[in-house]
């Protein structure tokens, strides 16, 4: 019998054996987290759950759900029981996500540029430029310093069989940071004892680290925080990091081009010049000259200012080629061709539609495999094959063989279960996490993180957008 193409085709078998078989480590680790859940029932900070989404909620630690022209905001609920990683295994992730990243820049750099990665069969020429991220308007055009992924988010799961699988490359706009920061804030208010007793990563150095990455690439000038304004779902992100950081929150309508140059206009009607925008709108929205013309969120010309170097972009435009989830099953290879080494963190297993072999595959193992549409995100258009009704699997095949493009299939990965209060109790759920990595003179790996997770005991997806809530996570230090 064939194999499928993903695995004829060498997907690796990645040496997992420091973190992945060594059972005496995995169960440190549990005995870890169970004497952490134990002081920290001693210490009251479970016991301030309810104060601490009280203040975040007057804090306005709210997420927004447009649709069906209706918009509706919502909080976004915190569990006090943190996610522990210990050291030694975030040094391995570590390692791990800096490796994808410094790829993933290498490849946007090459396909906006030389393509030698097409030109070399690597990826094939049609799956590249039928990607709904690649924007030929960025072609030849260079961001600052040859930087394109300035803020990363990654998402990754830990298998029961103590693998850590990557899910997603987050490379334009990823959200996430600013709720951690201010749930460790205010925890460290409620039970200052936990954060002086537990040898813990501080991670209030975010907004620093952040600052760093924006002043590597500002030209001269201003930084700003460009936002939609108060109705995007992460509005209360965007205005906190700009309090943090000491940058400009801005809409479009504050932004003007004269000359070949941005300026932030103030209240006064003062002009003043702008160096760099960390910008938290669509690529398609960021210019109307360029892109949707029917955008009244972005700024007319920033593009060629941008194009000049006169102003640098934080992430920078075209990104989405690499959140494309079709392009994610290539990360691999992308590691092997641009840096020469073995990837360190294993995608979850991928099946392509685009290929005959993998399609075979997909059809004959439906109902084991979770089905993802390649341009979506925030938990939609992610369905499980086995929940599907007959009609339902017979509609998607036919969708699935008319656009095989559109979609990857993945394995289910029984991905690990976390704590979570519910009411009085404590509940199994399943969980994710975020890592953050900030490109500046070299990328750095923030020493936390954004753990989401499920509400619903019966759900894999952990997104707020489907319901979900997060948690802190908690880096020990030694």
């Amino acid at each position: 019998m064939a194999l499928p193409y993903s695995i004829a085709h060498g997907r690796p078998e990645e040496d997992y054996q420091h973190t992945l078989t060594d059972v005496r480590r995995a169960e440190q680790a549990k005995t870890i987290q169970r004497k952490v859940r134990e002081r920290m029932y001693e210490m009251d900070l479970l016991d301030n759950t309810e104060n601490v989404n009280r203040l975040l909620a007057r804090y306005g630690v709210k997420f927004g759900i447009y649709k069906n022209n209706t918009f509706k905001e919502q909080l976004f609920p915190f569990d006090a029981i943190p996610r522990v990683i210990r050291r030694e295994e975030f040094d391995y992730l570590e390692k791990g996500l800096k490796q994808r990243v410094v790829a993933l820049n290498l490849f946007l750099d090459d396909i906006y540029h030389g393509k030698k990665i097409v030109k070399d069969r690597v990826i094939p020429e049609d799956f590249i430029f039928a990607s709904s991220g690649y924007m030929p308007e960025c072609e030849s055009v260079t961001p600052v310093k040859k930087i394109y992924s300035h803020i990363s988010g990654i998402d990754l799961v830990k298998g029961k069989n103590e693998k850590w699988y990557i899910l997603e490359d987050n490379l334009r706009v990823p959200s996430g940071a600013s709720y951690p920061m201010i749930a460790r804030e205010l925890c460290r208010r409620s039970s200052p004892k936990t954060f002086r007793d537990n040898p813990l990563e501080d991670n209030r150095n975010y907004a620093q680290l952040l600052r760093r990455t924006l002043d590597n690439v500002n030209v001269g000038g201003h930084t700003v925080i460009l936002t939609p304004g108060r109705y995007n779902a992460a509005y209360f992100e965007h205005s906190y990091l700009a309090e943090k950081t000491g940058s400009h929150l801005v809409n479009g309508s504050e932004l003007i081009v004269e000359n070949d140059k941005l300026y932030y206009v103030d209240y006064k009607g003062k002009r003043e010049r702008v160096g760099a925008v960390y910008r938290r709108i669509s690529d398609e929205y960021l210019d109307p000259m360029h892109f949707n013309p029917e955008s009244v969120i972005g700024i007319p010309h920033i593009f060629d200012v941008y194009r000049k170097g006169n102003i640098a972009l934080l992430n920078a435009p075209g990104n989405g080629i690499a959140d494309d989830k079709g392009i994610y099953y290539f990360v691999p290879k992308m590691i092997r061709y641009y840096l020469g080494e073995e990837p360190v963190l294993s995608n979850a297993p991928t099946y392509l539609p685009f290929y005959e072999e993998d399609m075979a595959y997909v059809l004959a193992h439906f109902d084991e495999l979770v089905l993802k549409d390649v341009a979506e995100a925030g938990g939609y258009g992610v369905v499980f094959g086995s929940n599907m009704t007959t009609q339902q699997k017979a509609d998607f095949i036919a969708l699935l063989k008319k656009e095989p493009r559109r979609f990857i299939a993945q394995e289910v990965i029984d991905f690990q279960d976390l704590d979570i209060q519910d009411n009085d109790t404590v509940v199994a759920r399943k969980a994710d996490l975020r890592a953050f990595v900030l490109m500046a003179q070299e990328p750095y790996v923030w020493k936390s993180g954004l753990t989401r997770f499920s509400r619903n005991p019966d759900s894999f997806i952990v997104n707020s957008s489907q319901g979900g809530g997060f948690k802190d996570t908690w880096v020990l230090s030694h």
